[in-house]
């Protein structure tokens, strides 16, 4: 395949609101009409998601609507109202928010190896550009969960999360439970039992809490790399169907890196700390450059494979292919 053009990544060490929007002058000629800010406003206890502060300057001069849809699994992140309680209680209580699928879903007509149809919220169309910020960090089942992630599982309905996430629950190995019940717990769908350890595939929604939960190592995904990798490009189709369907510039914000996603309310220490922020209009050119930051941090070639057991440069490739975004990046360190 012909090397594309290098996409424009700028980086600053700094954090803070004024580097965010240091960070926004540079690609705010991309952004016109009503603005909505994509973000995950955190599960309930997790305190490694975005600081709502550093996006009130740039919300104030957007005019922007903080935006999100809901989760699959039971929680306070399920319903539309208790939702952005949440959200405001997590300090995102100066904006506007719309959660995009609460009166709805629709489909997205397209043609890709494994979804016809991308399944999205009503109000995907109520926005003229979206600014997504996203903070990079690891996934159980794609390695890391980044601005691809964002606007594919972060954007989709609840058909859309489930259509992703189907024919993906863990794999378990009874006979080192102790029975201490913590994967229970993690469990909002209740779709555990023990004595002896099962899983029962038409309750688990594939969230992969009970991984991080276990003490024992007794869960994990499917070893077979055509199922990690199937799910990574159910992903990646689902972003390019959003991207085709909406003007969107990208801020990911490199700090408290863990090996799990804002999903849990109790994630592991991060394993990285505070790296920086990036920005561009290329989601796979942002994902690689952040990658590529917390792979020199963590000095090693591959850290999410390292943690997870799962190497996220397969959504890089498979979303590069699918004409996405490009791999091929030039980094503008605002700092020198």
């Amino acid at each position: 395949m012909k090397e594309q053009r290098a996409a424009i990544v700028y980086f600053t060490r700094e954090f803070s609101p004024e580097a965010v929007m240091r960070l926004y002058e540079k690609i705010n000629e991309s952004i016109t009409g009503k603005v909505g800010i994509k973000l995950h406003f955190g599960e309930d206890g997790n305190h490694y998601h975005i600081r709502p502060d550093f996006l009130k300057e740039l919300q104030r001069q957007t005019n922007a609507t903080f935006v999100e849809t809901n989760i699959i699994y039971p929680g306070r992140r399920q319903k539309t109202e208790s939702h952005i309680a949440l959200a405001k209680e997590h300090g995102f209580d100066y904006a506007p928010i719309d959660i995009l699928d609460s009166e709805g879903e629709m489909p997205l007509e397209v043609s890709f190896s494994h979804i016809n149809e991308a399944w999205v919220g009503t109000h995907l169309n109520d926005y003229d550009t979206y600014i997504v910020c996203t903070h990079f960090k690891g996934h159980v089942m794609s390695g890391f969960g980044g601005a691809i992630k964002n606007i594919s599982m972060g954007m989709a309905s609840r058909s859309g999360k489930n259509a992703m996430h189907r024919s993906h629950y863990p794999q378990t190995t009874p006979e080192n439970c102790i029975s201490c019940g913590l994967c229970l717990e993690s469990c909002a769908a209740d779709a555990i039992t023990l004595n002896p350890l099962r899983v029962h595939p038409a309750e688990c929604v594939g969230c992969g809490k009970c991984i991080s939960a276990c003490p024992q190592g007794c869960f994990r995904m499917a070893d077979r790399k055509e199922e990690k990798e199937l799910f990574m490009e159910k992903l990646s189709e689902y972003a390019k169907s959003v991207a085709d369907n909406a003007n969107m510039v990208y801020i990911n914000f490199i700090n408290n890196i863990s090996k799990d996603c804002d999903c849990f309310g109790h994630p592991h220490d991060p394993f990285v700390h505070d790296i920086g922020i990036m920005a561009s209009t290329d989601p796979v050119s942002i994902d690689k450059a952040s990658l590529d930051m917390v792979n020199e941090a963590a000095k090693t070639q591959d850290a999410f494979l390292d943690v997870n057991n799962v190497s996220g440069n397969h959504q890089l490739d498979y979303s590069e292919q699918l004409g996405l975004g490009t791999q091929n990046y030039t980094l503008i360190r605002l700092d020198d």
